[in-house]
């Protein structure tokens, strides 16, 4: 059972388990988060967003394309993913081409840290290094909206279109940081990338929760330990931290307790967390 999470006017869907599976859909946004899993409601999906390649964050590619195609989807799917994977999801897409008897292609484009790709006129969405044992990217999607310049507010709808038509130059463009999505990274992706701290939603791996794992042995993994977002609790300026990718050494019914107990009672408002509504992980 896919799970949700309501953060304003956004919504997060899907399931992540640390280890075994990350796959996460944004329909205001029309994207998806990683693909370690393919459920049928992700198929119409415009856009998604790798982090890297591990198997549970890409390995049901190939299901999601097929999925596609069976609905008959005109329109390749754009996946955004680290530069220096392309060739081998594409050499991995076209093995399984060969085995499915129909072709599976995709619109790959490859970022690199500081890269932008538009997504569409008023929607970008911007990498940053994330700090895994493979190539990983952290994303941040940015709404960029034209603003007419309080110089010509006092200008009539005709006189301002004339104008537009004319070329002349009304508005500014204001960014506004509206989701970043980081997992699978020691917590340096935030120290390094401050502005993540900034999204309105902050969708962030919180995969160890206390000391069932001890903060080395996290980082040991290249993943976040609850401590260490708990020191950096005053740098949250988000409206809402989404947390996921929690570890199944964690009972979903125990999660929301944990972090009642342990962080900030000022954070731990504006926090929610994806595991499964009810019941275990799976089934």
């Amino acid at each position: 059972m896919l799970s949700t999470l309501s953060a304003g006017r956004l919504t997060v869907r899907g399931l992540s388990v640390g280890g075994v599976y990350t796959a996460l859909y944004v329909p205001e946004l029309d994207l998806a988060l990683d693909v370690g899993l393919a459920p049928r409601s992700f198929a119409g999906v415009r856009t998604l967003l790798l982090t890297h390649g591990h198997v549970d964050h890409v390995g049901a590619l190939p299901t999601l394309l097929g999925i596609r195609a069976l609905h008959g989807h005109p329109t390749p799917l754009r996946v955004v993913m680290p530069a220096e994977i392309v060739d081998e999801v594409t050499a991995a897409l076209a093995a399984m081409s060969t085995l499915q008897h129909w072709p599976l292609a995709i619109e790959a484009i490859g970022l690199r840290p500081g890269d932008e790709a538009e997504l569409r006129p008023d929607l970008l969405v911007r990498a940053h290094r994330a700090f895994h044992p493979v190539p990983c990217l952290a994303y941040q999607l940015i709404r960029r909206v034209k603003k007419l310049r309080p110089e010509h507010h006092h200008l009539p709808g005709p006189e301002i279109g004339r104008l537009r038509a004319a070329g002349a130059d009304l508005f500014d463009v204001v960014d506004h940081l509206e989701l970043a999505y980081a997992t699978d990274s020691l917590v340096s992706v935030l120290d390094h990338n401050p502005t993540l701290y900034q999204s309105r939603v902050l969708l962030l791996e919180a995969t160890f929760l206390d000391g069932r794992k001890s903060r080395d042995a996290a980082r040991a993994g290249c993943h976040i330990h609850l401590d260490e977002l708990i020191e950096r609790a005053e740098l949250f300026g988000n409206e809402h931290l989404l947390l996921m990718h929690v570890s199944q050494l964690y009972r979903p019914d125990e999660v929301d307790g944990i972090l009642d107990a342990r962080l900030p009672p000022a954070l731990r408002a504006r926090t929610q967390v994806l595991v499964p509504p009810a019941g275990p992980w799976w089934g």
